[in-house]
């Protein structure tokens, strides 16, 4: 095996390689929603996605799966910034309208707050939520609630990431589950680099140190009070164990991916954790997920 100059990406197509992982990464993390929907299909739930950014996921649902759409209460929460951008867009596509409640939409774009029947938009700082925020009177907490972070609490200080874990297995007395994506492993040379080249965009992963590995990842999850299942997948071992020989075949041809040893190495620094506290059976089905598929 010929060795790699990880001081350089003269060799690497990084568009290439980030676009097959957010592939990988949207499919592990569908599948463990549409898991946890398709449990139970009558009893109400939510999701609260944190810091969402740009995600499409809830009008991917509605459009493919619209007859969980009338028990679904679905929110996302980030900086208002952010979230008057993302109604801007959302207001200018009809498409996407259609797949709201238009006879209870409200849109605020000013201030970043956008609700509908079963859709909201909350203009929000993550690290504001505790059991008498304002936001926590305002939601359901006896629902079965499903949480979303994909790279949010990585940016946030160990002590208020954990705070935001402890808020959810403390303040929602039904079935709470959390689904992280984050990066793991800076302890070796490839993960040396990668911290380096996302500080010098001023990008800081301040949870990796203490949650670097899938192992630490997992005990977080059942420290932190989803005591019920915690499990964790390198978004390598999603790539070789919850695709189909097929489907990796198919992406490999439309990636040609020419450096595959770089590849592995990446996805192995990223991973995919889940944990569930139970108190009926809607996460039931979560840990098989990804097994034999």
């Amino acid at each position: 095996m010929r060795g790699i100059d990880y001081s350089s990406s003269h060799h690497l197509n990084l568009t290439e390689l980030f676009t097959l992982g957010t592939y990988i990464r949207t499919t592990a993390i569908d599948k463990l929603v549409s898991n946890f929907l398709s449990s139970s299909p009558d009893t109400p739930k939510q999701i609260i996605s944190l810091g969402a950014g740009s995600d499409t996921r809830f009008f991917r649902i509605a459009s493919a799966n619209p007859s969980v759409i009338p028990t679904l209460t679905y929110r996302e929460l980030d900086f208002r910034a952010i979230t008057s951008r993302k109604i801007a867009l959302i207001t200018a596509f009809p498409a996407l309208q259609s797949l709201l409640s238009l006879q209870d939409l409200s849109v605020d774009q000013v201030n970043g707050s956008l609700t509908s029947k079963h859709y909201s938009i909350h203009p929000l700082d993550i690290r504001s939520l505790h059991p008498s925020s304002d936001f926590s009177a305002s939601i359901n907490t006896s629902l079965p609630t499903l949480f979303i972070s994909e790279c949010c609490l990585i940016y946030l200080s160990p002590t208020e990431a954990d705070a935001i874990l402890k808020w959810i297995t403390t303040d929602f007395s039904s079935s709470v589950g959390i689904i992280l994506y984050e990066p793991i492993g800076g302890d070796d040379a490839f993960g040396r680099v990668m911290i380096q080249n996302l500080a010098a965009r001023g990008i800081v992963l301040k949870t990796l140190k203490k949650y670097s590995s899938l192992e630490r990842q997992v005990e977080r999850l059942r420290v932190l009070g989803f005591t019920d299942g915690q499990l964790a997948v390198s978004v390598k071992g999603i790539h070789d164990v919850w695709i189909s020989a097929r489907e990796r075949g198919r992406i490999a041809g439309l990636e040609m991916l020419d450096e595959v040893e770089e590849w592995d190495m990446l996805a192995a620094h990223y991973c995919v954790a889940w944990g569930w506290r139970d108190s009926g059976e809607v996460f039931a089905g979560w840990r098989d997920v990804g097994q034999g598929d």
